[in-house]
């Protein structure tokens, strides 16, 4: 979700957009996307929340990359809706449109805490930095027995591993759940994002998983993400 950018206007009279909470989305919710599609400006389409917790694959500088936890939506979007804003029923800004992955699919960054701390670092530095693990991931209830034996309900299944990131040479593996993160409770895919702040870069992070029903730590050193 670090596909943002800030924008300076200078002009009167403007009203700010009001934020909402993306975490408070549903499935089957309605939302409308506006933007400026093929370059007819102010365009309003209308659809619903298709899915959540989306990975959209990027290409960066360093190759590619994975962006997490998106909003899909079926509200058509096209090229000049990027940077947009999807909008709930009261109005509310509730995702950021960011990529067309095929004919009513489309997806957004959702408004959240981690996305209001990336959009108040860039307003203050003018950057951010953020913590990568080079992982795809999407929250999992845990297997029965494993929920007794760590008191938990969810985690988060690994599923894809980047080559040559801190999760490869971790040995990090797809269907491994992540169950926490240096000892924090990690349920859902936001979860793992909030503890991914620049401080962690090139610090030791030790993973509790569940490898094929047995609990593993797994000790990692994330880098620092680059667009």
């Amino acid at each position: 979700m670090s596909d943002l950018a800030v924008l300076r206007a200078e002009a009167d009279s403007l009203e700010p957009a009001e934020l909402g909470e993306a975490e408070a989305l549903r499935v089957g919710q309605l939302v409308v996307a506006i933007g400026n599609p093929h370059g007819f400006e102010g365009s309003v389409t209308a659809g619903v929340v298709s899915a959540l917790g989306r990975t959209l694959a990027a290409g960066g500088r360093n190759g590619r990359r994975l962006i997490d936890n998106l909003i899909q939506t079926d509200a058509a979007l096209n090229p000049g809706n990027s940077g947009g804003a999807l909008v709930n029923g009261r109005g509310e800004v509730v995702g950021v449109n960011t990529a067309v992955a095929g004919v009513g699919l489309g997806l957004a960054i959702p408004i959240n805490a981690p996305t209001r701390a990336i959009i108040g670092a860039l307003m203050r530095e003018g950057r951010v930095r953020r913590a990568w693990l080079g992982i795809a991931g999407g929250a999992r209830p845990l297997p029965p027995a494993v929920r007794e034996r760590v008191g938990a309900q969810r985690g988060v299944e690994v599923l894809e591993v980047m080559d040559g990131s801190p999760a490869h040479r971790a040995r990090l593996c797809p269907e491994d759940l992540i169950i926490s993160a240096d000892g924090v409770p990690v349920a859902e895919v936001a979860d793992l994002q909030r503890l991914l702040v620049g401080d962690r870069i090139g610090q030791r992070l030790t993973l509790r998983v569940v490898r094929a029903g047995e609990l593993r730590e797994v000790e990692l050193i994330p880098h620092e993400l680059e667009g």
